[in-house]
């Protein structure tokens, strides 16, 4: 059973990194290369970000109304709750999946970039490509690990919001919300942690794009 578990997940991996190479082989055709595409995909992931520290602020902000109020519906207290906890699941999904797709094309980018360096005659040239390789490749280190920071601190707000709400759910009373209330204090101060990680990833993500490797292929043609 393991065997074949392992042999369905290359063949899995195989099928995926083939459909990769297929679309970035049309992609180039029509002259939209890597590097375009992983500028595309650094500013989707910092949309997700900046859309996701607006629904995290929300769910804090409704998190807040419910537990203020002395006389609460409850039920509805509950529903209100259990939206924004979709709400924000749904956007670090969006993250997550988008950080997930800038890593295949940088993997992509990197590894082109690197099997290159053999074809040139020049070792002035070459010398020059290298160094900028490594230059981009530790700039794209710094992004991404900021990136990954911002994605995991959203994992203590998930978890903290999904107990209160599922508790709230099945206690609707007054002393619900009296626990609730004990619990804002921490989730207000997870907040805070995301929203500014989520920040800086974003401030990190605007240094990477500007980097002169990542020039659109057009803007390079027009220099040339």
């Amino acid at each position: 059973m393991e065997k074949y578990m392992t042999g369905l997940l290359l063949i899995m991996l195989f099928s995926l990194t083939s459909c990769a190479s297929t679309y970035y082989g049309a992609m180039e055709k029509v002259g939209y290369h890597k590097r375009d595409i992983m500028v595309d995909r650094v500013k989707a992931a910092q949309e997700s970000q900046e859309e996701a520290q607006e629904d995290f602020t929300s769910a804090l902000q409704q998190f807040d109304s419910v537990v203020r109020l002395e006389d609460t519906d409850l039920k509805r207290a509950y529903e209100s709750l259990n939206d924004e906890y979709e709400s924000i699941s749904d956007a670090a999904e969006t993250v997550s999946n988008r950080i997930d797709r800038v890593e295949l094309v940088a993997d992509a980018l990197f590894a082109e970039w690197e099997a290159e360096l053999a074809l040139y005659q020049s070792a002035s040239l070459r010398n020059k490509s290298k160094g900028q390789l490594r230059l981009t490749k530790a700039k794209y280190q710094t992004m991404i690990r900021s990136m990954h920071r911002a994605e995991a601190s959203m994992d203590p707000v998930l978890k903290t919001f999904r107990d209160n709400v599922l508790f709230l759910k099945h206690n609707l009373n007054a002393q619900a919300i009296g626990s609730l209330r004990g619990e804002f204090r921490s989730l207000k101060a997870d907040i805070n942690t995301l929203i500014k990680q989520m920040k800086q990833a974003i401030a990190s993500s605007n240094a990477f794009i500007k980097d002169p490797s990542l020039a659109p292929a057009t803007a390079m043609k027009m220099a040339l």
